[in-house]
């Protein structure tokens, strides 16, 4: 029990930095807020900071581990007679339908990609946080087709993959960046989704297909 209260303390403090940080940030920018501020304005040291959060940058993208799991999970979560890309299809399009914050689909959206937009440091740990989702689904994929080291199939695969992730929600960024409203945004993703399924080849959108029975 004791144990258990401690984990649930350190989640809330966790997500109480979290919280102020990111007001801080969307408030003045990412590179105007210190570490410093942002721990008189949480009311806990600067080193408590840095035990829960390595980097500035870890404070704003602090879902990051999400982010890197996310096709991954798509694709050992298949259904049978699917394959690896007909269940990253499925998902992003039911959270798209669905107009789901995950991906960038909710008010305010707009706020975090201009912080993003103006700080060099989030942008270049945005991007590594995204290659190593790829290598991540890299050997997600591996492990699901049985390959052999060397293989270049599941590295092609994921990088499509990735393709498709990543230009999805470059597209909703840019809409909301726009103003318009997320379901209108919601309607025209999902088209973009069928022009982006068009544009696979055969051997992707039948890569690591589930056997039906």
């Amino acid at each position: 029990m004791a144990e258990g209260l401690r984990e649930r303390k350190k989640r809330q403090t966790r997500q109480h930095l979290s919280d102020v940080a990111t007001g801080l940030f969307l408030e003045r920018g990412f590179d105007a807020v210190t570490i410093a501020e942002i721990a008189r304005a949480a009311d806990v040291s600067v080193n408590t900071v840095y035990n829960y959060f390595p980097t500035k940058e870890d404070l704003f993208l602090d879902r990051g581990r999400s982010i890197v799991d996310r096709l991954s999970r798509y694709v050992r979560g298949r259904d049978r007679g699917e394959s690896a890309a007909d269940a990253v299809l499925r998902e992003l399009r039911i959270q798209v339908e669905g107009v789901s914050p995950t991906v960038g689909l909710m008010e305010g959206y707009e706020r975090f990609v201009r912080v993003i937009e103006g700080a060099d440091g989030l942008k270049a740990r945005l991007w590594h946080v995204q290659q190593e989702a790829v290598q991540h689904l890299e050997a997600t994929l591996q492990e699901e087709c049985g390959t052999e080291p060397g293989d270049p199939a599941p590295v092609l695969v994921a990088g499509q993959l990735a393709w498709v992730h990543s230009t999805l929600m470059a597209y909703i960024g840019r809409e909301m960046v726009a103003g318009r409203k997320a379901g209108e945004v919601s309607r025209d993703a999902l088209v973009l989704l069928d022009d982006i399924e068009d544009l696979l080849g055969e051997k992707v959108l039948n890569y690591a297909r589930r056997a039906a029975e």
